[in-house]
């Protein structure tokens, strides 16, 4: 009943970005049980590259909006939203908005030496989805388009 009331103080734009949440958070889902990741993978941009870390404003602000509401449906779902579910239904979100974003897979030992994964999404310098990943190994990323390389003298 409390979440109800939450939702209701919420403006339209809000629940409409919670609900495009909802049906990318389960979607995102979906494809992962159903398709081999070698097959998602080239829907998520370009492999080994990063985003430009400089984006607008108002990019930032939406980018930020996104990440808030995956998180809060996320916590939501009956289903497991996991860190790679939140990372491709953002990233899915901001390339809707046309925002550029690096959704990043690294690794990490736990104290037992047992490996952990792990999924985030940046925009810009901010972390959109999966927290604080510095204990990470960064494996892999994916971008839409790779930063700007300067030339080497």
């Amino acid at each position: 009943m409390r979440m109800l009331a939450k939702v209701r103080r919420l403006g339209w734009a809000e629940r409409g970005l919670l609900l495009e949440a909802a049906f990318w958070l389960g979607l995102a889902r979906l494809g992962l049980l159903a398709v081999p990741f070698r097959r998602i993978a080239p829907l998520l941009g370009i492999h080994m590259a990063q985003a430009a870390e400089a984006v607008t404003q108002q990019a930032q602000t939406q980018a930020q909006r996104v990440g808030w509401a995956v998180s809060a449906v996320a916590r939501r779902t009956p289903w497991k939203s996991a860190c790679l579910v939140q990372a491709i239904a953002a990233k899915a979100m901001l390339r809707r908005r046309g925002i550029a974003s690096t959704l990043y897979l690294g690794l990490a030992r736990d104290d037992n030496q047992t490996l952990q994964a792990h999924a985030w999404l940046s925009c810009g310098a901010d972390m959109i989805t999966g927290g604080d990943p510095s204990r990470f190994t960064t494996m892999s990323s994916f971008a839409e388009q790779p930063a700007a390389q300067t030339p080497s003298s």
